[in-house]
């Protein structure tokens, strides 16, 4: 690598406390075409907030279902607690640029700066408050890699909650740190499916030996909800409200690239259930669906578990277990049992409902990319910008590196922006597969795709 790195600008951008947003931005608001609405699986009909009052808290309930408000105010203890790591730091990938020789520029939102080392606190801490505010004991969640169970851990205990974990398998497995930084912040942490809930007892039979999946993990957590008083159960992705909290990570992108007076010509993040893709590029598409700028938005799933570039857009069962609501978004089925990747929190069979539409009308694009290359990318970005990604920020950094290398080959100087969600310090026992030279890649098949898809429900709308 050359050391006579010119730097003609910023290398990190930040922002000041009373530059932080004020309020989250909804950009169901400013979409002519509206998400399908969550249906009750047991009428097939739109669900209610007092049918879903059981499950979630109620101001979340509000959000959820709310697709006219643009904007929803930050209740002070959310931004004061916020101010604990925000406003992150937009950052210009300099020495990546020159070891790739590109014209471009790449910028990455660096997530990772708090305890549980990504995006996942942003929305933890948010519907931690709500419970609080709400007088309940307790929440129950799922976790797949292990970051938005430690988020919520940490939040919980902020706000004296009890937090109940149900993590995938075998990320339980693959990262027992990261499970004991839950127990250490006061959460119990459950390997799922597991038999201490009927749902998990009847996926152990139905798949005998399987490492788990978030839908797995959702289901058991649900079921859990539900058969405790004062409890209620909350979600690290895929919802619309969580979505809606993560938007301060692209309002804040915003803020900084006008600060240092750029436009970003492509916005990249990873996509597993949606959460900081979401949160990253709603704001951005927010001024394209006004007429106010064009970007490139581009979604980073696995190969292994491809919903959005595989799947089918239909109303599905958002768990396993089939006991929550349905939602209609690309889908690999309720039934998809992903391989045992390293990517535990892109392990979901399915996608936010808002990126499914944003996907479905040509807004945003998709792209799948296997394991290796990712753990390729990450390596270089390592290497590069002094930070190990985690496995899942680093299927954004593949996609970047790719886009850079296509503006070197067309002599084209574009600004790329992406998600780096969070750190891999956690994620040892995947790099050291990696650089052992034993990592493998998976990709279903066909067949596996269409088994899968048999399952789906069969709603005629």
């Amino acid at each position: 690598m050359k050391h006579s790195l010119k730097i003609d600008g910023p290398c990190k951008i930040y922002l000041q406390e009373n530059e932080m947003p004020e309020a989250w931005y909804n950009v169901r608001a400013d979409m002519k075409k509206k998400p399908a609405p969550l249906l009750n699986p047991k009428t097939m009909k739109p669900i209610s907030a007092e049918e879903l009052s059981s499950v979630f808290c109620d101001e979340l309930i509000r959000q959820e279902l709310d697709e006219n408000t643009a904007y929803f105010p930050i209740p002070e203890d959310i931004r004061t607690f916020y101010k604990m790591y925000r406003p992150s730091p937009l950052v210009r990938a300099y020495f990546l640029e020159q070891a790739l020789e590109t014209p471009a520029h790449i910028y990455y939102k660096f997530e990772g700066n708090n305890t549980s080392g990504s995006h996942k606190l942003n929305s933890a801490i948010a519907q931690a408050y709500y419970a609080k505010q709400q007088g309940l004991k307790g929440v129950t969640t799922e976790t797949g890699a292990g970051q938005w169970g430690t988020a919520l851990s940490m939040a919980c205990a902020f706000f004296d909650l009890d937090c109940q974990v149900y993590m995938v398998k075998c990320s339980y497995e693959q990262k027992p740190f990261r499970r004991e930084v839950m127990r250490t912040y006061g959460a119990s942490v459950t390997p799922s499916p597991s038999d201490t809930t009927e749902v998990g007892r009847k996926i152990l039979a139905e798949f005998p030996g399987t490492t788990g999946s978030l839908g797995c993990a959702i289901s058991e957590a649900v079921e859990s909800a539900l058969k405790q008083d004062g409890y209620r159960y909350v979600l690290g992705s895929v919802l619309n409200q969580v979505l809606l909290h993560q938007t301060v990570i692209g309002l804040e992108t915003q803020t900084a690239l006008k600060k240092i007076g750029v436009k970003a010509d492509i916005i990249i993040g990873c996509a597993g259930g949606g959460s900081n893709l979401g949160g990253l590029i709603s704001p951005f598409v927010g001024e394209q669906l006004r007429g106010e700028a064009n970007y490139r938005f581009i979604a980073v799933e696995p190969a292994s578990c491809p919903s959005l570039t595989r799947g089918r857009y239909v109303y599905d069962f958002c768990d396993t277990g089939k006991v929550c609501p349905l939602s209609k978004m690309y889908t690999l089925g309720s039934g998809f049992m992903p391989a045992s990747s390293h990517s535990g929190g892109l392990r979901y069979h399915g996608m936010s409902s808002v990126l499914s539409e944003l996907y479905d009308q040509k807004v945003m694009e998709a792209v799948s990319v296997e394991q290796t290359s990712v753990f390729e990318a990450a390596r270089l970005f390592a290497r590069t910008e002094g930070i190990l990604p985690a496995p899942e920020s680093s299927h954004a950094i593949r996609v970047a590196i790719d886009e850079a290398m296509k503006c070197k080959e067309n002599g084209e100087s574009k600004n790329i922006v992406f998600g780096l969600t969070g750190t891999g310090y956690f994620d040892m026992v995947a790099y050291e597969k990696f650089n052992s030279g034993v990592m493998g890649d998976y990709i279903p098949t066909d067949e596996e795709l269409e088994k899968a898809f048999a399952g789906l429900p069969k709603i005629d709308l």
